[in-house]
């Protein structure tokens, strides 16, 4: 299963940071499309930061495994730029989980 961890703070419920762990085993290593689409969501959703927004995250990712802070930023209106591409992400894994929901679980928390 892929487990999906939104860590959030303040009374905005800002995305301070994000990790995906795991495999979903829906098929075989190279033809599962649960993994697929998460990992184009999430590793999406970085580059998309880095490209559009301009902000290079601290992210780590390996096999299976990916996870980041997201740094408050000083600027209010880039910070927002950030925010709405994480949010984003989460509509988009919100919905794989609405058809595949038996091989990925998204947990959030607030800080």
């Amino acid at each position: 299963m892929i487990n999906v961890s939104i860590v959030r703070s303040g009374e905005q419920g800002r995305v301070v940071s994000f990790a995906v762990k795991g495999h979903a085993k829906y098929a075989k290593p190279g033809k599962d499309i649960v993994c697929a689409g998460v990992s184009a969501v999430t590793v999406g959703t970085v580059n998309a930061i880095e490209t559009l927004a301009g902000v290079q995250l601290p992210a780590q990712m390996q096999n299976g495994w990916l996870s980041s802070d997201i740094p408050e930023l000083p600027d209010n209106e880039l910070d927002g730029k950030v925010q709405l591409l994480l949010e984003s992400m989460l509509v988009m894994l919100d919905t794989i989980v609405q058809s595949y929901g038996k091989y990925i679980a998204i947990r959030e928390e607030k800080l």
